[in-house]
């Protein structure tokens, strides 16, 4: 190791991240002048990647937890190789520049998750680290080690103060997560100054509570000992925090240990000063091209994944089959016989018309989707037997000692930990994620939902006791104002379906969807099935004529839109009216996301133009009046609900197939005297 060389790579990672933030007028230069140290020595000296390849599927994965340090993480990538220019650097935080405010996935070369919203990093590199193991557990063979790779993450002390630390780091300990390091940048300052004042944890032992392997604290300014704390953390059988003690802001004269280096640009004569404490001579974005080379690991990246190329090549010479299923999996393609598998089951659950919940109806689907591709790995938050993610052939994850392989995950009482570390899972590849917790719980889990729809991650958020239906449990537990927020949330697609057939497409789509996440929305009651001539690729584009009204489109009067339990009410309305001689359509909607993008014309298809529209949902109505518009109705529930029996629940709120009835009716006397 090269003392001299590494320490004048962290004095360019200090003047390099320091300059943008003071070009941009904006941004965090405390952490990367503070952590430039620990940067030169993991991108200099430890991680095996290849600046070339950003994608090559055993580099080492780096997290930057505490994203708003981005110019730390910027900056080593530019410096050791990635595409990303002193152009790009020079317009940090500026539209269109791939060196965004907080680190993108998808964005910039290199980054391996978004982050910012502190502690989830830690959790991603969680969810990385697992996906490691357990693909290296199924796939590798004597002699073959052909997944071997490590995952290291770098956070600070918000990431430690975020709960979900606790939730992730206690399941990386009870999992052995050993490949697993992560470097605590203990600077003790965060936005409102001095932690000491509000964050008194014994990071240490509360480390070793996990059954963590604890290094330090050690000086993160001696590249030395930084360089024998990753040694060490090596050669450890359990993840490993170091604890490395810092200066925020290093350099800087006037700002240097304080929090006014934390999170704005330093000033262009601190800047100067800071250029002269440093010994740096050199003006803004230059570095010295002896520095460039040094650092450059483009050529020593294609060598290492030459060689994997290589013991990839034998592997698959003396284990084919392996190999093309694990090849697979990593570019994220489905089985070639998935659809095929899903019709026929969708063909058979039409043929069969049971009434169940929609929960069950998940667990029927996944008999199905989860052994056609056995890439899907799934679990629960605690709750397995009420969200029913379990299907019959999954065998559960253990540590009995060892950990014990299996497709189905206990995540414990960790909503949003285990969010969180499903998207690390995807972000690693070779896994099709799922996780399961009651929608009112999905409040615990929301940011980690969002950051998989930001992220475009092949998630699948299965949400059970979906509404009022609940019953008993009452308020605290009954989801009302949850399906609209969710909803809410760009590239998420939400599925509400209402039976067997419904929920068999939801998880279709969710599965071969690669450009972001699903969530499904399922009834704890049993939903009758209501027959019916449905045409199933119109299942698919969300919303759909689930019945139409007698004597034909033309004799419509009005249309009733629901989705999930409610459209056996709407069905039974429709009924009603009909008997009276009002002919009335029904439309499921599944997914207002996925309907959301179809034509103008299958829209206008399926909810003509001058019906009076009423729509019925379990609850809040605001979302639904896009659909109906102001000369419809929505009937739902627009307050918390109420602990009874769910059918006297519906019946209080008054979503009665009668109510509903009486609705359209008024809906129908108000268009004619217009």
């Amino acid at each position: 190791m090269n003392t001299n060389a590494l320490e004048k790579i962290a004095l360019s990672v200090r003047s390099l991240s320091m300059d943008a933030v003071q070009k941009a007028n904006s941004g965090h230069p405390g952490l990367p002048l503070g952590a430039a140290e620990l940067g030169a020595i993991l991108y200099g000296e430890i991680l095996r990647h290849d600046p070339s390849d950003p994608a090559w599927v055993n580099r080492d994965r780096f997290v930057l937890s505490a994203g708003h340090g981005s110019m730390f993480l910027y900056s080593l990538l530019h410096m050791s190789g990635y595409p990303i220019t002193l152009d790009d650097i020079k317009s940090f935080r500026q539209i269109g520049s791939p060196c965004a405010g907080h680190p993108e996935y998808g964005v910039t070369p290199g980054v391996e998750t978004t982050t910012g919203p502190l502690g989830q990093g830690l959790a991603n590199a969680v969810g990385m680290a697992l996906a490691e193991k357990l693909l290296a557990m199924e796939f590798n063979r004597p002699g073959h080690a052909i997944v071997d790779h490590r995952t290291y993450v770098f956070v600070g002390d918000g990431c430690l103060m975020e709960g979900i630390s606790h939730e992730a780091a206690s399941l990386a300990g009870t999992w052995k997560l050993a490949k697993l390091v992560a470097v605590y940048d203990d600077n003790g300052i965060s936005i409102d100054g001095e932690v000491k004042h509000w964050f008194t944890d014994d990071t240490a032992a509360r480390f070793r509570a996990y059954r963590w392997n604890v290094i330090g604290p050690i000086d993160g300014h001696d590249v030395d000992a930084v360089d024998a704390a990753l040694a060490q953390a090596r050669q450890s059988e359990q993840p490993t925090l170091i604890i490395a003690r810092t200066v925020i802001g290093k350099g800087s004269p006037n700002r240097a240990g304080t929090e006014k280096a934390h999170g704005e640009a330093l000033g262009e004569a601190e800047v100067a000063a800071t250029r002269e404490t440093i010994g740096w001579p050199y003006p803004p974005f230059e570095i010295p091209q002896d520095v460039y080379a040094a650092w450059d690991a483009r050529a020593a990246g294609a060598e290492r994944e030459a060689e994997w190329n290589r013991r990839f090549a034998a592997y698959a010479q003396a284990h084919p089959e392996l190999a093309r299923e694990l090849d697979r999996r990593l570019r994220g393609e489905l089985p070639a016989d998935f659809a095929a598998k899903v019709a026929a089951a969708i063909e058979a659950a039409a043929a069969k018309r049971e009434s169940v919940a929609t929960r069950k109806a998940s667990q029927l689907a996944l008999e199905v989707v989860a052994e056609a591709a056995r890439e899907m790995i799934g679990g629960s938050a605690d709750l397995t037997g009420s969200n029913l993610t379990k299907w019959s052939k999954a065998v559960a994850l253990h540590v009995d000692g060892e950990i014990r392989p299996g497709r189905h995950i206990h995540f414990g009482v960790r909503e949003f930990g285990m969010c969180a570390i499903a998207n690390g899972m995807a972000l690693h590849g070779g896994f099709l994620p799922f996780v399961g917790t009651f929608l009112v719980f999905s409040d615990y889990a929301r940011n980690a939902v969002r950051m998989a729809a930001l992220m475009k991650q092949r998630v699948v958020f299965v949400f059970t006791h979906d509404s009022i239906g609940l019953g008993e449990d009452g308020p605290t537990h009954q989801a009302v104002e949850h399906a609209s927020s969710l909803r809410l949330i760009p590239n998420l697609d939400v599925w509400r379906p209402c039976d067997t057939v419904e929920t068999l497409v939801a998880w279709e789509a969710a599965a071969q969807r690669r450009d972001g996440p699903a969530a499904l929305l399922l009834s704890r009651q049993t939903v009758p099935y209501v027959a019916g001539e449905r045409d199933v690729n119109d299942i698919r584009k969300g919303a759909y004529v689930f019945s139409e009204a007698t004597g034909g489109a033309a004799k419509a009067r009005a249309v009733i839109v629901a989705t999930g339990s409610e459209v056996p009410l709407a069905v039974e309305a429709q009924k009603r009216l009909a008997a009276e001689g009002i002919a009335v359509r029904v439309v499921s909607m599944p997914s207002t996301t996925v309907f959301d993008r179809q034509s103008v014309e299958y829209k206008t298809r399926v909810l003509p133009e001058g019906l009076p529209r009423l729509a019925i949902e379990a609850g809040v109505t605001d979302f639904w009046w896009k659909y109906v518009r102001a000369s419809g109705a929505v009937l739902g529930v627009d307050r918390f609900g109420e602990s009874a029996p769910a059918s006297a629940v519906y019946k209080h709120f008054g979503l009665t197939a009668d109510n509903a009835a009486q609705v359209v009716r008024e809906l129908i006397s108000r268009e004619k005297s217009r």
